[in-house]
């Protein structure tokens, strides 16, 4: 193979690990974002999953699966970094 058979395959690996640090920065932002919400939007967040799952009688499409687990997985997350209830806090 010559280097030039090899570029699109260097290039597209290239976009595929920006891609991937891309979608590692998204997941952050929105795992600060959620940190930073009310109940209620976690509960819509949470919602979502449970929207997106599949219903009785439909086929599961696997990625939809994963990504309803992704998104509680992110709430869930955002969790830890919640500021503490005042009743919670140390003296």
């Amino acid at each position: 193979m010559t280097t030039l058979q090899n570029e699109p395959a260097a290039c597209a690996h290239a976009e595929l690990a920006q891609l991937r640090i891309r979608v590692i920065a998204l997941e952050n932002l929105v795992i600060s974002l959620l940190a930073d919400t009310s109940e209620r939007q976690l509960a819509i967040a949470r919602d979502m999953a449970t929207y997106i799952s599949p219903r009785p009688g439909f086929t599961p499409h696997r990625p939809t699966v994963h990504a309803a687990a992704q998104i509680i997985h992110l709430v869930g997350r955002a969790r830890h970094f919640r500021p503490m209830a005042p009743s919670r806090r140390s003296r």
